[in-house]
This record gives structure tokens, sequence and C-alpha cells, in this order.
């Protein structure tokens, strides 16, 4: 197999701008072909987007606005921006919240091909909020953290369910621009409607967490749950499960938040091995990046074997990081 290559880029632009434009310039092309994959009669109109997001993020408004003004104002880019009612996608991921007293841990691990993942991480002040986030959909958020001490992640659910309601990248967004806290989040992710079954880990500096089970055909389920993968309460598409290895990790993953001597640096170094991280690239399955977030401190660490990069508020330089994967995996700056 032929080694895949992502360049990871870091920009710092505290309103939306000329460093946002050119990431749009650098992906429409790819996301246009992605959204009209399915025909441009399966997507919203712009009126149906306008009021969804009006009706549930309202708050987002004037974000949205601004960055469908900096996309130059087109029909098409403005109903893909809403990220309502997007083309279905399917992702891996763990994720992991280790909260000790002082000190709280979120770690996840991102699996998808890598020829579709955008390699953004934005470190932007839209709404009075400094955000820091691994992006999608060019605004959506994979996860990320806010400088209130929230922090954000998200998985596949594991569920073939399709319906009315937004791609989870946005709704992440959301959290992070206008939430300070897990009980805030948990009000937001318990009322905004999801296109796809999604498992999203919520932790902030006080040491609080939830996990929510969303989906568009049933109610969200939010509970105090550290670890999430790739299924809901029990598997429901079993292929995906045995390929993805959901079980597997979220015991795993489970063991390890469950034992009192299990340390930051012992699951930061689990996400790093088998089964946690994935080598399936060839299926789509493999990890791209392992993210560790310290929401109380402000600071994030991406990870990729063989490199770190530390970033936080108070440090963010923009720079590019070209990775290989595949069977000859290779990293380097």
């Amino acid at each position: 197999m032929d080694d895949k290559t992502l360049v990871f880029r870091t920009l710092h632009e505290a309103a939306p701008g000329p460093k946002w434009r050119s990431l749009f310039d650098a992906h429409w092309t790819a996301y246009e072909a992605w959204y009209l994959a399915e025909g441009e009669r399966e997507r919203p109109g712009y009126l149906a987007c306008l009021n969804a997001l009006r009706s549930h993020m309202p708050e987002l408004l004037d974000t949205y606005r601004t960055l469908c003004d900096l996309a130059g104002g087109g029909d098409l880019a403005s109903r893909f921006l809403s990220l309502y009612q997007p083309p279905p996608y399917i992702t891996g991921c763990s994720q992991a919240v280790l909260a000790r007293p002082g000190t709280t841990l979120l770690a996840r691990n991102y699996d998808y091909p890598p020829e579709l993942c955008e390699g953004s991480i934005l470190y932007t002040r839209w709404n009075g909020r400094g955000v820091i986030a691994m992006t999608d959909c060019l605004w959506g958020v994979l996860d990320g953290m806010n400088d209130r001490g929230l922090a954000v992640s998200l998985a596949f659910g594991g569920r073939k369910a399709v319906g009315d309601g937004f791609g989870a990248p946005v709704i992440l967004r959301y959290l992070l621009e206008f939430c300070d806290s897990v009980p805030e989040a948990a009000e937001v992710l318990a009322r905004v409607p999801t296109h796809m079954a999604y498992n999203i880990t919520v932790a902030d500096a006080a040491g609080r967490y939830v996990t929510a089970m969303i989906g568009p055909d049933r109610r969200a389920s939010i509970r105090r749950v550290p670890v999430a993968t790739n299924h809901q309460k029990r598997i429901e598409w079993y292929a995906h499960a045995l390929a993805s290895e959901t079980l597997i990790r979220e015991r795993q993953l489970s063991i390890l938040v469950d034992d009192e001597a299990t340390s930051e640096a012992r699951l930061e170094a689990a996400f790093s091995a088998p089964p946690l991280f994935r080598h399936d690239y060839r299926r789509g399955l493999g990890t791209i990046y392992s993210a560790f977030y310290r929401p109380g401190e402000g600071r994030v660490r991406y990870r990729w074997p063989g490199l770190d990069l530390d970033l936080g508020f108070d440090h963010f330089p923009e720079e590019a990081i070209t990775v290989r994967y595949g069977v000859r995996e290779s990293y380097g700056s």
C-alpha cells in the first residue's frame, strides 16, 4: 500500500478573516464534491438551513453569516457551512476522561481516512471565548477546548440511523463558543437535533464529565460515563463494530480509567499503542492523530508516533506538520 500524506496546519486568527478564507479556498473543491455526492436535491435549501440554525443555535448566526460572506456569499457554500443535514459519514475514534484531584484530562484518538481529514487546528476568538479546536468542514469541531475550561470530543455512534438534524461538528463548535461547563453543555446536547448517531464526551476544569449518546431517532442519553468508542448502549451495526473493534477499545479504556493507579502518562501511553492506536489505514480506520486536552490548564498535546505538538492559549505558534500514514510510516515536520 502506498503511504498517505496529510499536512496539519495551526492557524491563529481571532476574528474570521483572510486566514479562514485561505482554508476555504484550499478545501472547498473537495467539500463541494462531497456535499453534492448524493445530488443537490438531497441537501436542504438555504432558508431551511438558516431557519434551523435560528431555531436551535441562534447565537451562532452572526458567526455563520460572517463565514458565509468570507466564502463569497454563494448559495451552495452557505448551505454547506450550516452543516444542517449534510451527507452521512462514518468515523472510528476512542475517547476517555481521567479526572483526578486538581486536574482533568480528555484524551482521544481520531480514526479516519487520512485523505479525508482536513488537518486544520484553529485558535479563534469569534464570540468572546478563546477556542482551540481540530476542525472539520472548515469551522466544525472534531475535538477542542475553550478558555473557560471546557473540552469536547466526538466519536461515531455505530448506528445507521440518518435523520433531520445537524452534523455533530457544528454542535461541538456551538458548545465551545457558548458553554462554560459540563452542565451547560449537557443542556445543549439534550435539545439540538443531530442527523446521525454520535457519542460526544464533554469534560471541564472542575472535573465534571458526561458522555452524550445522541441520534436522530431517539432522545439523547446523557450519563456520567468517562469513556466512549463506536457503539451506544448496545451493538446495532455488527459489521462496523467488528471492523472497528469498538468493544475491545471500550473495555481497555474502562479498565484504565477505573484503576486509581492510572496516571495521565499511563493513559497517554495507552492511546499510542494497540488496541486504541489502530493501523488499519487500508479500510479508513487507522488513527490519524491523538489529542490530550487539559482544560484547566488551557493546554493540548497533539501526538503522532515520534512527534508531539504542544499548544495552549498562551503558546500557539503557526506551523505545518507533514504526517505520512501507511505500511512505511514516517513522521516529520
